[in-house]
């Protein structure tokens, strides 16, 4: 398949850097930002992306289009890029990169080839590839070898099988265990500050766990802007594990903890604005002082 020309949905802070690493390999890489927010414009111009505004145009001039987005709108999108294959005729290939369960991404895939289009599955796995940092992009489906044309060094394409909805697997499994234990942590950090305990607790804790302990604090500063796109994650996370016979009910108890995070000040911050000199431990104070 060739590749030139890469759509982008949406130049958030994850979709703007794989959007820089796309463009470093010589493609042109557009968006469409009507409707979207000033954020999400500023982040665009940052990068050097083309606006082409709407959806549909996307769609009309691009080889590809990547779905890079809160998980919440991943399906919403699907309808509308849907529509906008049936009103052009073309029969580009869309990827799905959002952190979406097995089953909202086999919906996903109706859609997008019930419009006449062609279908990949992603996940996202590692932090914005941005400085030194390298991201990897699991993928899967028919042919999902095309996407290869976008790997560089910071942005590592593995493909890892034929059949649609793998990848998301992967993905919902990683994050599960990644994110998941950053909200039992939080959560019982935060109720050890309202207990009165959490001296007591760091201290036994640098005796047993202190390598946990240390990476769970390491976690903390960047997340509170980032819960409110993780509250819909962990739901399809619980979703996941549903469909696989094993309890949901772990993973929407996460959903509450972040949920509670984005209600914070802190959790309307955005990753740009944040305070950088906060560290975990003020992180975990700060939230002990809200109330759900």
């Amino acid at each position: 398949m060739q590749i030139e020309n890469v759509g982008l949905m949406t130049p958030g802070d994850m979709g703007q850097a794989v959007a820089m690493q796309i463009k470093a390999r010589g493609l042109t890489v557009r968006t469409a930002l009507d409707q979207r927010s000033e954020r999400s414009r500023a982040l665009a111009r940052e990068a050097g992306l083309t606006d082409v505004g709407t959806v549909a145009r996307l769609v009309a001039e691009c080889d590809v289009v990547l779905s890079v987005m809160n998980p919440g709108a991943a399906l919403d999108f699907a309808r509308v890029a849907a529509d906008a294959l049936r009103a052009s005729g073309r029969h580009i290939l869309i990827v799905d990169c959002n952190a979406i369960a097995p089953v909202t991404v086999h919906e996903v895939a109706r859609l997008i080839e019930g419009a006449g289009g062609r279908f990949l599955d992603g996940g996202i796995i590692g932090p914005p590839p941005r400085g030194k940092a390298k991201t990897n992009l699991y993928v899967s489906g028919p042919g999902a070898a095309d996407l290869e044309r976008l790997a560089g060094p910071q942005l590592l394409v593995h493909v890892i099988s034929e059949r649609i909805a793998d990848a998301s697997a992967l993905k919902m499994c990683y994050g599960a265990l990644n994110k998941g234990t950053q909200a039992l942590w939080l959560e019982v950090l935060i109720a050890a500050q309202r207990l009165g305990v959490d001296a007591m607790l760091e201290q036994q804790l640098r005796q047993s766990r202190a390598d946990l302990y240390d990476w769970a604090l390491g976690q903390f500063p960047i997340l509170p802007p980032k819960a409110y796109r993780w509250v819909p994650e962990m739901l399809e996370i619980a979703k996941t594990l549903g469909a696989a016979g094993i309890t949901p009910k772990v993973f929407q108890g996460a959903a509450d903890i972040y949920h509670f995070v984005a209600g914070t000040a802190l959790g309307k911050e955005t990753p740009e604005n944040r305070d950088k000199a906060r560290g975990g431990k003020d992180v975990v104070r700060l939230l002990a002082q809200e109330r759900i």
